[in-house]
């Protein structure tokens, strides 16, 4: 399934969803020449968030990826009782998660985060330091696999300022 990450953002962000853009995403958009399949972000876990969450995932026929293809969908419940997500959407794949790996929630993630202007969103992302950080703190091999190229990109990008 093609992903549509500005689709996914526009639900999001037309929902009022209080979130921050991290992972593969965060760092394309801060300029590393990476691929990545899906979108993640880090979501502020308030009641009245998650249910503006919620609504949003409904609206793009969010479902929780699951291997026998049951149709499980997400719901404010398992939103609030989960800390990873990993949903398909008709905007393709979203992992919706309370924390990232260095054990970041929503405001430590904001924290570390720049606003990025995406056509008509503003979004914040996680800025590419915090990214890399956010990496090495997963430690999975695919995560591995990116430092160099996200490491590199940053080494460019100071030499530039």
């Amino acid at each position: 399934m093609p992903v549509s990450f500005l689709a996914l953002l526009r639900s999001l962000h037309g929902h009022n969803v209080e979130f921050v853009v991290v992972g593969g995403v965060a760092a394309l958009i801060e300029g590393a020449p990476i691929t990545t399949l899906d979108l993640d972000i880090v979501y502020r876990p308030s009641p009245e968030n998650i249910s503006r969450l919620a609504r949003a995932l409904e609206t793009l026929d969010a479902r929780y990826r699951d291997p026998a293809r049951r149709r499980v969908l997400p719901s404010p419940r398992t939103l609030s009782e989960n800390r990873e997500n990993l949903l398909e959407t008709t905007a393709g794949l979203l992992d919706a998660m309370q924390e990232i790996g260095a054990g970041w929630g929503y405001e430590d993630a904001a924290e570390r985060s720049v606003r990025r202007s995406l056509g008509a969103l503003e979004v914040l992302v996680l800025e590419l330091p915090a990214v890399i950080e956010s990496k090495v703190a997963a430690n999975r091999e695919k995560d591995r696999a990116m430092l160099p190229v996200l490491r590199a990109t940053l080494d460019e990008l100071r030499k530039r300022s």
